[in-house]
């Protein structure tokens, strides 16, 4: 599976990938460890675009003791591969930090210490990868009525905005997700999504703001109240959420099984109206709750400056903002009760949307390519076992998804539980797929798809 040339100077990559975040990174350690053993004749030919600079994955979230939730055993390559060199033990190893994590008896590592191992793991596979350049088109190569390839333009984020393109036999898309904000509301520097939470918050003197306003009640709400608790020790912090109290996340045993690989199979066999009550029970172990140690440390919190007196820490529980307007110095709130109607007024210096993320249509990048690809009868992607998106018989080229396959294969699309063991599977249909097949009397006729519908 070499580069070939396609009638002009273009090398044909077998795959492109869209993103480089942690699910692409374990994309290219399986690409790298598959090829050192398969030989020249049958290596995959890869490259991958991202816009930001240098690697980077929720920095704004890299709270200091914020610690992962998953375990350190769901690497990018463990799943897989267990004997791989690129996992976190040999990260840790390669830190001389071994023994003394395994002191520290946790499976679950410091975000911040995950994420370095992130970084250590691209910097080992960087010669697969430009960084900042933005993927801005994505235009089908047609021969005889098909398309045999698929040209990925990506445009340099500053600088000259140098254009390039790569040609690609299968295209993989990993863009994450898009923060999600209530309608009607624009992030600005008074009003943030938690994602920016570290960039923000370090643009304020220590000892300046009087009062946040965060909204939310999830893990990232309740990670983004304490840290403004602490790291603004003459701030009042407002939590607004329109539940009682913060919910525990559900990380028993069998709940977990949600997670499992075979859970993929699973829900990818299951119909329609088993998919949607495997989500509703058992979305508390993801989505709006908080782990219990920071719901105790909270509340700890809480009754601490009660008996000492001095409130900073408020809970508006069974509340939501109603409404919310930027003034010359902060943001004007009101919370209204949920229960009585009661509204209260707030002057922020900022406001902190939690609100979560929301997935973003995979094929936004592929406008031209889209009338190819099939949707189900609520508009979504329809996606293989494989994580291929349905498409009709003349796309030849393969895409692939990571991401946005939540409706078809469950709770781990978006999240590093099955992310090892997904690349493998991804990589092994686009190497049993193998190459379309490309017209010979044909070789020099390319056009674009537009001409030819």
């Amino acid at each position: 599976m070499s580069h070939d040339l396609a009638g002009d100077d273009l090398p044909v990559f077998d795959l492109v990938g869209i993103g480089f975040g942690p699910s692409n990174l374990a994309m290219a350690i399986a690409l790298t460890e598959y090829n050192a053993t398969a030989g020249i004749e049958r290596a995959v030919t890869a490259h991958f675009l991202e816009r930001q600079p240098r690697f980077g994955w929720h920095r704004g979230m890299l709270i200091e003791d914020a610690t992962m939730q998953v375990s350190f055993l769901k690497d990018l390559v463990t799943l897989r591969n267990p004997a791989s060199e690129f996992s976190f033990l040999c990260y840790l190893q390669s830190k001389d930090r071994l023994v003394d994590f395994i002191n520290h008896k946790s499976l679950f590592p410091l975000r911040v210490e995950f994420h370095d191992y992130f970084e250590w793991a691209a910097a080992k596979v960087d010669d697969l990868v430009t960084y900042g350049h933005e993927v801005v088109e994505v235009q089908p190569v047609v021969r005889d009525g098909a398309v045999v390839y698929l040209d990925v333009t990506a445009r340099q984020v500053g600088g000259s905005g140098e254009v390039v393109v790569y040609r690609a036999r299968n295209v993989l898309v990993a863009t994450g997700l898009l923060p999600n904000l209530p309608e009607g509301v624009s992030a600005s520097p008074r009003i943030w999504h938690n994602r920016d939470l570290l960039f923000r918050a370090a643009e304020l003197p220590v000892d300046a703001p009087s009062r946040f306003v965060v909204v939310g009640a999830g893990q990232s709400a309740a990670e983004t109240v304490a840290h403004l608790h602490e790291r603004f020790p003459r701030a009042e912090v407002c939590a607004v959420f329109s539940r009682y109290g913060y919910s525990p996340a559900d990380d028993s045993p069998f709940a977990n099984r949600i997670f499992d690989p075979a859970a993929v199979d699973d829900y990818f066999a299951a119909p329609s109206e088993v998919k949607q009550r495997l989500m509703a029970y058992h979305g508390n172990t993801n989505y709006a709750v908080v782990d219990m140690d920071l719901i105790e440390d909270l509340y700890a919190r809480l009754y601490r400056e009660k008996v000492l007196g001095v409130e900073r820490l408020r809970i508006f529980n069974a509340a939501r903002l109603g409404q919310l307007s930027e003034t010359s110095t902060g943001v004007r709130t009101i919370v209204e009760s949920l229960v009585s109607g009661e509204q209260t007024e707030l002057d922020a210096d900022a406001v902190v949307f939690a609100t979560g993320y929301r997935p973003a249509d995979p094929l936004r990048l592929l406008p031209a390519v889209e009338p190819y690809c099939h949707r189900d009868t609520h508009g979504r992607t329809r996606v293989g076992r494989d994580y291929r998106v349905t498409t009709s018989p003349e796309l030849r080229c393969g895409i692939y998804l990571q991401g946005a396959t939540e409706h078809t294969h469950g709770i781990t699309s978006s999240l590093l539980s099955n992310t090892a063991l997904r690349v493998g599977e991804i990589l092994q249909s686009v190497i049993e797929r193998g190459r379309p097949a490309v017209p010979v009397h044909a070789a020099g006729a390319v056009e674009e798809v537009g001409a030819a519908r």
